[in-house]
């Protein structure tokens, strides 16, 4: 699956974060969180408003 919103594949096993065509990171998305790379900034930018 590919998904733009990061709502979509949440409950995933495993999911793949790709930059410029490559993988950059791949975990959960707990680890991914955890990891505070690009998956985190991706997180952070799409539900920032919701936590206002």
């Amino acid at each position: 699956m590919i998904a733009h919103r990061l709502s979509t594949i949440r409950d995933a096993d495993v999911i793949l974060v790709m930059e410029n065509g490559a993988i950059v990171e791949q975990g959960s998305h707990d680890d991914l969180l955890a990891a505070e790379g690009a998956y985190a900034r991706l997180y952070a930018s799409q539900f920032a408003a919701l936590a206002v």
